[in-house]
């Protein structure tokens, strides 16, 4: 069996993450299962799992990881903190050519770090084998809910971060009176089926969106709405996925009726950037308009929703939008259409979600670390070598700065 060193980084992007790829009982099952692998880990202040929960399952905290083959971390790698040629694991938010991490995906180049982005790993029907989506749509969900209720100046509700677990976190919807309102769901993939869930678990109704176009209820209700509810092919009115997919601007976007209905939307589809948005600010002005919380956990700043004009921390979760001046204003006030758009929801409950993203690395993506050649891994690789691999040539005009 191939041999090698792995070093758990220390997150070190700002504002920081609490999350960790691997926590310590899982770091003490892969050692029993691969005596020959060594595994170490980076101290660290602002882990959920804290140093001694490692060092009390017999794992090696080391600070300085040169020695390491492999590097797993979260969030994006501080440029003057990546090791030059090794292997890393992290989600580098490059793949849509966002543009703040352009000069990240040249560093890293730079430096001939093969970088292999969790978010591209996929199995063999071409989906997601791990990720964070989950939490996120949970978390998500319940951000949603509690916005609103800031709105009516109702403080019975905890935020996710003040909450243990997620057993915690559902909870304290025990008893609780929901508000009369209509939520939509846009999207069913890992972050849409989190929110789902986390609204059937705390007993919100679910209606179709017939009902929720027509109907009126008594208690909160919600909707689903995927992409086939919320776009249609221009020429005939009809929807082909995969022509969707891969075709993107051939179609235009069935959502308006919904704004007419909708009090909270809570918006966790994909975006493609060729595909358009769910609506136009226009139609944000108009006199019907009637949607007052928006959780975009998606989170594509000037993206599928166009109010999302910056993204928001878990220390300050919302912000206003103003629909006349197209700026931001202070939330919770009438005139406001309230955003909140965390980029690392997940990270709100951590220890939770950490244990969950261990065990999916664990069971589909840490064997493929002793095989030649990975599949896997190969079409997870953005650049290697210091050239971006085959899958992502793309990305050049991206990284050379051209676009």
């Amino acid at each position: 069996m191939q041999q090698f060193k792995v070093g758990i980084i220390r997150e070190a992007k700002f504002p920081p993450d609490a999350r960790v790829p691997l926590i310590p009982a899982q770091v003490q099952q892969l050692r029993q299962q691969f005596p020959n692998i060594e595994i170490v880990v980076q101290p660290s202040k602002g882990r959920c799992y804290a140093d001694y929960e490692y060092t009390d399952l017999d794992v090696t905290l080391q600070e300085d990881l040169h020695d390491c083959d492999i590097l797993f971390g979260v969030k994006e790698v501080p440029y003057d903190l990546l090791i030059p040629g090794k292997t890393y694991f992290f989600f580098s938010h490059t793949i849509k050519k966002q543009p703040h991490n352009k000069k990240l995906l040249q560093v890293l180049m730079q430096k001939n770090v093969r970088m292999i982005d969790y978010e591209c790993l996929k199995n063999t029907e071409g989906n997601r084998v791990i990720a964070f989506g989950r939490w996120a749509g949970i978390i998500g969900a319940h951000n949603a809910i509690w916005t609103y209720a800031q709105r009516l100046g109702e403080q019975h509700l905890k935020r996710a971060r003040d909450c243990r677990d997620y057993y915690e976190l559902k909870y304290q919807y025990r008893g609780l009176t929901m508000p009369v309102i209509k939520m939509i769901v846009t999207g069913t993939g890992r972050v849409g089926k989190g929110a789902i869930e986390f609204l059937r678990k705390i007993g919100v109704r679910e209606v179709t969106k017939e009902a929720l176009l027509n109907e009126t209820f008594s208690e909160a209700v919600f909707c689903v709405l995927d992409s086939d509810d919320l776009y249609s092919r221009k020429s005939d009115g009809k929807y082909d996925r995969n022509e969707f997919h891969s075709h993107p601007e051939l179609y235009h976007c069935t959502f308006s009726p919904y704004t007419k209905v909708c009090d909270v939307l809570i918006n966790c589809i994909f975006w493609n950037p060729a595909a358009p948005s769910l609506f136009h600010k226009n139609e944000m002005d108009a006199t019907d308009w009637k949607i007052k919380v928006i959780a975009d956990v998606s989170c594509d700043v000037k993206g599928g929703i166009p109010a999302t004009i910056r993204s928001t921390t878990i220390n300050e979760p919302v912000f206003g939008y103003d629909v006349a001046t197209d700026m931001e204003i202070a939330p919770y006030i009438p005139e406001s259409i309230d955003i909140m758009a965390i980029d690392n929801l997940p990270n709100e409950l951590p220890r939770s979600a950490s244990e969950e993203f261990g065990q999916q690395l664990i069971s589909t993506v840490w064997n493929e670390l002793f095989q030649d050649n990975s599949r896997m891994l190969d079409e997870a690789t953005i650049c290697k070598n210091g050239n971006l691999n085959k899958h992502f040539e793309y990305l050049r005009d991206y990284v050379t700065g051209e676009s």
